[in-house]
Parts: structure tokens; C-alpha cells; sequence
């Protein structure tokens, strides 16, 4: 069996309402689909992270895929390093380390319905039924946010999510209602990706933590080490790891020094499926856990992700997702995420998704038209950063 063809399809899906954190300002996914086909009619499906510009990652995956046309599936990490050593990728690691995940999941997506069974089991097998999600709250009043947990609470849902690190007496008043509206067992994550100083982040949560915070993500930036580290010594609340684990050694590195409690991050990190399951195992034998990471997602990545979740043993409940923040995606069936918390175990083979290709053509014309959702917006060009 091998790959005859590769196509790199951009789409661009809106969110119900803008993302707002101190790091981006973005209006919905756009993300490059990767259908893979092979010799004897199988067909693979992938999705490659935008990143800062969909297009050097597009340009990425047109010079990648002379290393995949007429190879076997079954050597995908072959193929990465081979990628990362011949291709000289090494060099570019961020870029590869978004765009090879699509072709990635495309050939395990073939092999999985070449042998006939879900991935997960192509990876070992499952260690649980299921692996747990969060609710993306988003920053408003006090009353909006209130709304926004009651909506998840509604579904499920008891892990909440919030973005911080933009201003924290405003901050202080959104997570209170949040609180109070959740009640004292659902637990309540914040991100402040990267915005404070060490004793900024000392002194915010001191106060944040009146409200029994799980873990803050990302508290300060990632360089250097010491920054996380000191954090983590000084402070009550538990300190989750994201910015700074951009590469399989970043990460390595991060989890060696023990910067965190909790690493949040995907095979958008680490270049392949596989390699964030050896990366995730590594975390369990340092006696740490793993939050598997969203950068806004289609189905696809959701779904080849809870593969790898279902196989770990150390994935913390409230695990990242924007399903529910979407307004559509390319897939047939809906993701259960969307509108739940909780997600089994897919028993179809493969990835286990199909793709419904009006939308497909719907959203890469919608991307055509007004290009990608970027992650800034151009109002803000020119002002203050911090």
C-alpha cells in the first residue's frame, strides 16, 4: 500500500463569538485540511494548525509532501524524521511541528481503516473509557460570565475555563460570579498566557485563589526556566505549563526542570500523534499530569486526540476543546463534546470520522473569500502590548 496523492485543503469556520485573551483576539479557526489517497482506494484525513499564517503552513505541506507520495503509511515516523533530518525541518521545528500533525493523522487515519480498528488501539490499546472536557468561558461582565457557567452547567459540564491577564480587578469580579455560579465541587482554570511578571503573578493569585483556582496556565513567560519554576515554588494554586513546550525537546526540557504541575500541550508541540504519547508517558514517570491542549480545532484533531487520550494514564479532567464555541465544522457526525463533557471511546476505524464534503467546499470557499481568521486584531495594531 502506498500514498499516491496528497491534497491541502484551507478552511475557514467562525466561532458563535470572539476569542479575547492578552495573547489573541480571533474571530474563528482556519485550519488546512490533508486528504491523503492511497494505491488501493483508502482515503486518510488530517488537519495541520494555522498558526500565525496559514500560508507558510500550507507552504510547509506542498515541500513535505515528496517525502510522503509513493511511501507506505505505516512509516509515518519514518517519515517525520526523516523530514526533520533530509528536509532539514530541524531547523524550522515550529512550522513542521504544525503542519506534519495533518499528514500524520491522515496516514494513521489509513492504517487504522486498513487494519480495520479505532487508533487508539493502533497505539496500545486504552487505559480508560473516557477522557473529560472543559467550558471556554469567555471574558465579560460578571453577569455574562454567570450566564456563560450556567449554559455549561446545563450540559454537564464542571471544569470552566477563563482567560486572564488583561485586567485583574475586572478579572477578580468575572471569576467571583463564576464561583458563586458554579458552586464549590466544579473547578475553575484560568490562562493568563504568559501576561504577568513573577510578582505580578504572586500577588494576582494570592487574590485569585480566594476562589479555589485548580491550576493557573501559563502565569508568566517561558523564559527563562526560572520564571515557572519560581512561580511554582511560591505559589498555592498549581501551575499548568503551555507557551514554552513548542518542540519535543522544549517540552523534555521543561519537564526535566519541573516548571509545572500540569503540561498542556498536543501534537502541534510535538510534530506527531505518536510523539505526544511518548511525550505524555515521559510526564507520567515524572509523576506529572497532561492536559491535552487546544489551539481552536476542527474534528478531525478532536477526534485524533481523544485516540491518544483514551491510552495515557495521566490526562487531568476539563481537557481543552472549542466545539462548543463553533459554529459548524466539516464533519458528518457532531463531535460529542460539543454539547457534553464527557466523550467514550470511538469505535469506528481510523480516526473514525467522515467528512461532509459541502462543507468542506463551503468553508474553503468562505476561507477563499476572506482569507484567514487571524489570530490579532488589526484595530489594536500599533498600540500598547502589555
Amino acid at each position: 500500500m502506498k500514498v499516491i496523492s496528497l491534497e491541502f485543503i484551507p478552511v475557514s469556520v467562525p466561532y458563535t463569538h470572539r476569542e479575547v485573551s492578552s495573547l489573541v483576539n480571533r474571530d474563528g479557526v482556519t485550519d488546512v485540511i490533508v486528504k491523503a489517497t492511497t494505491d488501493t482506494g483508502l482515503v486518510g484525513w488530517g488537519e495541520s494548525c494555522s498558526g500565525a499564517d496559514v500560508k507558510s503552513v500550507l507552504g510547509a505541506l506542498e515541500a513535505m509532501a515528496p517525502f510522503v507520495v509513493g511511501r507506505d503509511p505505516w512509516q509515518s515516523e519514518f517519515i517525520r524524521q526523516e523530514l526533520w533530518h533530509r528536509g532539514i525541518w530541524s531547523w524550522r521545528q515550529h512550522t513542521a511541528c504544525f503542519a506534519f500533525p495533518g499528514i500524520d493523522m491522515a496516514l494513521w487515519d489509513i492504517c487504522g481503516k486498513s487494519a480495520g480498528l479505532p487508533l487508539y488501539q493502533l497505539f496500545g490499546g486504552k487505559v480508560r473509557e473516557r477522557a473529560n472536557y472543559f467550558f471556554y468561558c469567555s471574558q465579560g461582565t460578571p453577569e455574562d460570565v454567570a450566564g456563560q457557567a450556567r449554559n455549561g452547567m446545563s450540559k454537564g459540564f464542571h471544569v470552566f475555563y477563563l482567560k486572564v491577564g488583561l485586567n485583574i480587578d475586572a478579572e477578580l469580579e468575572m471569576v467571583r460570579a463564576l464561583r458563586e455560579t458554579i458552586g464549590p465541587k466544579a473547578k475553575i482554570r484560568l490562562d493568563a498566557n504568559g501576561a504577568w511578571s513573577v510578582n505580578e503573578a504572586l500577588r494576582n493569585l494570592a487574590r485569585l485563589d480566594a476562589y479555589q483556582i485548580d491550576f493557573i496556565e501559563q502565569p508568566v513567560v517561558q523564559d527563562p526556566l526560572e520564571n515557572m519554576q519560581e512561580v511554582r515554588q511560591r505559589c498555592n494554586v498549581a501551575v499548568s505549563a503551555n507557551e514554552g513546550l513548542w518542540t519535543p525537546e522544549d517540552a523534555f526540557r521543561q519537564m526535566t526542570a519541573r516548571t509545572a504541575d500540569v503540561f498542556c500541550f498536543s501534537p502541534y508541540f510535538t510534530g506527531s500523534l505518536a510523539q505526544f504519547q511518548r511525550l505524555s508517558w515521559f510526564a507520567h514517570l515524572q509523576g506529572l499530569d497532561i492536559c491535552r491542549h487546544t489551539h481552536g480545532e476542527l474534528g478531525i484533531t478532536a477526534q485524533a486526540c481523544h485516540h491518544i487520550l483514551l491510552t495515557l494514564p495521566n490526562v487531568v479532567e476539563g481537557n481543552q476543546q472549542t466545539a462548543h464555541m463553533m459554529t459548524d465544522d466539516i464533519v458528518v457526525e457532531t463531535i460529542p463534546i460539543t454539547n457534553a463533557p464527557d466523550w467514550g471511546v470511538p469505535d469506528k476505524p481510523g480516526i473514525g470520522v467522515e467528512i461532509n464534503p459541502a462543507k468542506l467546499g463551503r468553508y474553503h470557499e468562505l476561507y477563499r473569500q476572506r482569507g484567514q481568521f487571524q489570530p490579532y486584531d488589526p484595530a489594536l495594531l500599533g498600540t500598547e502590548l502589555y
